[in-house]
């Protein structure tokens, strides 16, 4: 190529750089998910976290050399997304790789050839930078390369010294930058001026390991890691003013736009920023999406969330009203199916996904704006400058509005809200939920951390054996290590074998006894942590000390009773992939004695229908008697024999693929039946949905199926008694009495109604004349919300222009005040519903409403007197 760069295609450069490293013996090996293997982070956020195993000598490469365009999602900036020339949540990483070949001399060399050569970079365009500590480098590029030593830059360890997160490989780096104004000369070079400097090639020589602790460590192997930013590439070969303006992002940023009805290059920067962010969140949502992340309020799942909702209040400030998502990923998908053909054989599942999130969301913007313009005029109205945490924290826990999307519209309205006090109200939240029965694990694991140096890990026995002779390791008691324990005891005992299951994959713990000599302790749970069997029980008999010799027997009823049901939940998903959707896929499960609960990823309720079917071939594929086939292989192997995993779930290089030929393949640790006709029967007791997009069925099987139909009949014995019918009967008696309270409830309603009107007549004669105005501001006693309002129109229709304030204490500790203004007194300035508001935080409560309309509560019925007179009292003096 020339020295002068050519335009060139985001295509174009992504084949051109994998092809360059092809010719010089690296194997080009497809991206990685953007779901990582390392469960440090959240998403893959570099080209080399494929690699990372290998770097620290974990795993043995297949080739020495590789070369990848690896998609990678970065939120930890997303606020500058859109406002500068370079930040995106979504980016392409080419990379060349070295695995223990060649280091910092031919990576080097090969990062100026294909800088210079191959895409045509004059050397007066390029200036690098090393590690301020790294002489070596910088004699390569002053000496081998030929750099000026102007041009090569010095820069410490928040610049050069490259990591891959907390923990992991690191080390030293070197980068390449585009000078776009060279003719300023080399003095006084400023590499953070990013309107003259671009960094497109970071070549990082990984020699380090750094642990938790921050300590680093030689690597086994010296190795390369390199990353060249394609939308960079793109933006220097392209000649645009930014990334976003590259055929990589801009036909996203052209199809909001049409969408919208406006012009890019005749658009405000307002309206510039929301384009931008939306033609680079798409591409994240795409691509996650396409990676079989769902959107939920955890974890990726929540982070996938967020990117729709800017996407979707984007779409809104450039004035789409509409669902519009769907036709931006389209494009998404169009530009890049070539490279990632998966986005187009997701294609459904993308736009279905998009769908249902920007529906949702769409609703929940249009309570959460409303209730956040009344926020932000109160604020302003105050004189303050903050949202309080508490407001932030009502519209987040009330109409699901992000915190983020909150900070977005206080900033654009020169507010701030208060994180502290919102992180407070959330945390007070979080310890209300809190579950007391996880809070003996921490001891437990904190003291097993310490014994794990002194005992072996337990050998798990019981896929072939309901009873083994063991040794008891260790002894915990309230999580302290002992050792020995008393009949009475509450103990947590470590064998070093053991025929119990612990609980995990969903399934709970067997239950059981331990005996030896004159020892006898029941067993009510088994929990596995770091690969040591903790068995929760308490000593019935005797005295168990460390280093006995024991018998571990489970109870093989339980262990009869889970199997049944976990079984139950392989055979249940095959249906739900068979009936509904074969896209669907496992989101959680519980495998206990007496039921099954499945939760799975699915957009909608199924029908009665479907759950009659699914039910049905569930018990067809029992009574068919289909023989377990249990293997352990190659993850690999498992997963090419179709083996269905678990999404998200870390698995070892080698699998236990629980198999029922024509029906079922999972990977599966739990315990199972040897054949299906081993359950008996299967029953759906009820399907529902528990967040947005997840379902979940609940059912029972196996001898579980007895206890649920004793008690069904139980209730329907005692209900028939009650009722003097038959059970038949029972539907028919029940519908009968709901039509009598309904009719009931109606006449009562009115009766109140009616005693309310009755009681607010008598009041007509104590209006007070305030001006042009008449206002009444009185107490009825025992009225209830609905006719105290109802009570307060009838009364302002009657004395025409004016107010009325009307309050009541309906039930004990409820407080309820309505207020009722006619149009002259708005004009005034006078509005029912913030005036209303602020009356009833005296009675310690708060409401609003309409203009002309409103209604308020409190808790303090001792106040209720003293708020009446605060109202008589602002209504004379704003009307007099």
């Amino acid at each position: 190529m020339s020295s002068n760069p050519q335009y060139l295609s985001g295509n174009e450069i992504r084949n051109i750089f994998l092809d360059f490293f092809a010719q010089r013996n690296h194997q080009i090996l497809p991206s990685a998910s953007l779901v990582p293997e390392d469960p440090t982070v959240l998403l893959t956020i570099a080209g080399m976290l494929p690699f990372k195993p290998i770097f620290l000598g974990q795993r043995t490469p297949e080739f020495k050399r590789a070369t990848t365009s690896q998609k990678c999602i970065r939120t930890n900036d997303i606020e500058n997304v859109g406002r500068t020339k370079r930040h995106h949540t979504f980016f392409e990483m080419l990379g060349n790789f070295s695995f223990g070949d060649y280091f910092k001399e031919q990576a080097i060399a090969w990062g100026w050839e294909i800088s210079t050569q191959v895409f045509g970079f004059s050397p007066q365009n390029l200036v690098v930078s090393v590690f301020e500590d790294d002489d070596e480098a910088f004699g390569i590029w002053r000496d081998q390369i030929g750099v000026p030593v102007a041009r090569i830059k010095r820069l410490g360890e928040d610049d050069n010294f490259w990591v891959s997160g907390p923990t992991g490989p690191c080390g030293p780096c070197s980068e390449i930058y585009y000078d776009f104004h060279p003719e300023r000369g080399d003095e006084n070079i400023d590499l953070e001026d990013d309107s003259r400097f671009i960094e497109f090639y970071n070549l990082v020589f990984m020699q380090y390991n750094r642990d938790a602790s921050g300590n680093l460590t030689p690597l086994q192997n010296k190795n390369i890691d390199t990353g060249m930013g394609l939308e960079r590439m793109a933006q220097i070969l392209q000649k645009v003013p930014n990334n976003y303006e590259t055929d990589l992002i801009f036909p996203i940023i052209q199809t909001a736009a049409q969408i919208a009805g406006i012009d890019y290059y005749k658009s405000d920067d307002k309206t510039k920023v929301s384009l931008k962010v939306i033609g680079d969140h798409v591409r994240s949502v795409v691509h996650m999406i396409a990676d079989e992340i769902r959107a939920s309020n955890v974890g990726r799942g929540y982070v996938l969330r967020r990117l729709i909702r800017r996407v979707v209040r984007h779409g809104r400030l450039i004035g789409i009203s509409g669902e519009f998502t769907t036709q931006v990923a389209e494009t998404a998908i169009a530009l890049s199916e070539s490279a990632y053909p998966n986005v187009r054989q997701r294609e459904a599942a993308i736009k279905a996904e998009l769908q249902r999130e920007e529906s949702n969301f769409l609703r929940t913007l249009d309570r959460g704006e409303k209730l956040l313009e009344e926020i932000i005029q109160e604020v302003k109205q105050q004189g303050n400058t903050q949202i309080s945490g508490e407001s932030a924290f009502t519209l987040y826990d009330t109409y699901g509005f992000p915190l983020e999307l909150t900070q977005e519209v206080a900033e654009e309205n020169n507010l701030t809200v208060d994180e502290a006090g919102f992180d407070a109200e959330m945390q007070k939240q979080v310890e209300r939920a809190k579950a007391a029965h996880e809070t003996i694990d921490l001891t437990v694991q904190g003291s097993l951390d310490k014994l794990a140096e002194h005992i072996q890990v337990t050998e798990f026995l019981g896929y072939t054996q309901s009873a083994a002779t063991a040794k008891v390791e260790a002894i915990l008691v309230e999580g302290v290590s002992q050792e020995e324990a008393e009949v009475g005891t509450q103990v947590q005992i470590i064998l070093d074998k053991t025929p119990f299951y612990g609980e995990s994959g969903g399934q709970i713990g067997d239950r059981g006894y331990i005996s030896g000599d004159g020892i006898v302790v029941w067993v009510e749970d088994v929990k596995k942590e770091s690969d040591f069997f903790v068995h929760f029980g308490r000593i019935e008999r005797g005295t168990l000390r460390v280093g006995d010799n024991v018998t571990a027997q489970i109870d093989p009823a339980c262990r009869r009773r889970a199997q049944a049901n976990h079984t139950a939940t392989h055979l249940l998903q095959a249906a739900l992939k068979k009936i509904v959707d074969d896209d669907i896929s496992q989101a959680g499960s519980l495998v206990s004695f007496d039921r099954l609960r499945f939760d799975f990823n699915c957009p909608r309720a199924l029908t009665a229908e479907e759950v009659q079917q699914i039910e049905e071939q569930v018990n067809t594929w029992i009574a068919e008697a289909h023989a377990a086939n249990v293997e352990v292989l190659p993850l690999a192997e498992a997963k090419a024999r179709g083996a269905v995993a678990m999404f998200g779930e870390k698995y070892g290089e080698e699998v236990r693929v629980i198999d029922f030929p024509s029906v079922s393949m999972e990977l599966c640790g739990g315990t199972h039946v040897s054949n299906t006709a081993e359950i008996g029967v299967f029953k759906i007791i009820s399907e529902a949905g528990v967040a947005s997009g997840v379902r979940r069925i609940e059912a029972v099987s196996g001898p579980a199926i007895l206890d649920y139909l004793n008690l069904r009949d139980k209730v329907v014995k005692d209900l028939s008694d009650r009722f003097k019918v038959k059970p038949e009967e029972l539907p028919d008696r029940i519908t009968s009495l709901q039509s009598e309270l309904r009719n009931s409830q109606k006449e009562l309603e009115t009766l109140k109604v009616q005693l309310a009107i009755a009681k607010s007549d008598s009041l007509l004669q104590t209006a007070q004349t305030v001006g042009d105005y008449k206002i009444i501001v009185a107490q009825l006693e025992d009225v209830d919300p609905e006719s105290l309002k109802t009570a307060a129109e009838r009364l302002l229709q009657k004395i025409g222009n004016g107010a009325v304030v009307l309050g009541s204490v309906p039930e004990v500790g409820k407080v309820s005040i309505v207020a009722a203004f006619s149009s002259e007194v708005n004009k005034k300035g006078l509005q029912a519903g913030k005036f209303v508001g602020a009356i009833a935080k005296i009675c310690g409560g708060g409401g609003g409403g309409r203009p002309n309309l409103a209604q308020a509560g409190g808790r303090d019925a001792s106040k209720l007197p003293e708020a009446l007179q605060q109202a008589e009292s602002e209504l004379k003096s704003a009307l007099g």
